[in-house]
């Protein structure tokens, strides 16, 4: 690899400030935030695994600005079913009432696009226990409003942390990027610190 790649711009291709704070815990800022807007519909018998790696490919892919693109997307699924993002309080309501005392899965797919063009990515799955939920538990979480623009109807990294019992895998996965996965991609594809 050329070492003036190293010194290419950043990109996150990501309006989510979870993504940013994270990559800002590693000391990584971007040069650049530029949302990618791509169909996000789930394909016929498209694993929620397959599903995470695609649309965080396509979302580096569709990003038009020169430098290394970061994207991410991650999937929250019971089984092969997928929890996608909460259309309204009645579907978040439906989403915790199905999570409620049962384990589930998520799954952030990571996507890097080097300047060259070149593509990397990898998938990574964490599974979370989430305790019983009262009916006091749901009505506050919806009136929190904290459920919108996310995956399963619920953020960890706020109200919900106190639902949750167990997690086998990141912390960070869960949240939206998981770390490790994410700066070994990134160097890997020689992105430097500038």
């Amino acid at each position: 690899m050329m070492a003036s790649s190293g010194h290419a711009p950043l990109i996150l291709a990501s309006a989510s400030p979870r993504r940013r704070d994270l990559l800002a815990q590693i000391g990584i800022v971007p040069d650049a935030i530029h949302p990618t807007d791509i169909d996000e519909s789930r394909r016929k018998d498209e694993s929620p695994r397959a599903l995470a790696e695609r649309l965080a490919v396509e979302k580096a892919e569709a990003c038009p600005e020169a430098g290394y693109v970061l994207a991410a997307d991650t999937v929250v699924a019971m089984g092969q079913r997928n929890l996608e993002k909460a259309a309204d309080e009645a579907e978040a309501e439906h989403f915790l009432r199905q999570l409620s005392g049962r384990a589930h899965q998520c799954i952030t797919g990571v996507a890097v696009k080097a300047p060259d063009g070149r593509i990397a990515s990898r998938t990574v799955l964490a599974r979370v226990k989430m305790k019983r939920l009262t009916d006091q538990d749901i009505a506050a979480y919806i009136a929190s409003g904290e459920w919108k623009g996310k995956a399963g109807g619920y953020g960890i990294q706020g109200m919900a942390g106190a639902f949750i019992t167990h997690i086998s895998g990141s912390y960070t996965t869960i949240v939206g990027l998981p770390l490790y996965e994410t700066k070994a991609l990134l160097e890997g594809m020689g992105w430097r610190k500038p």
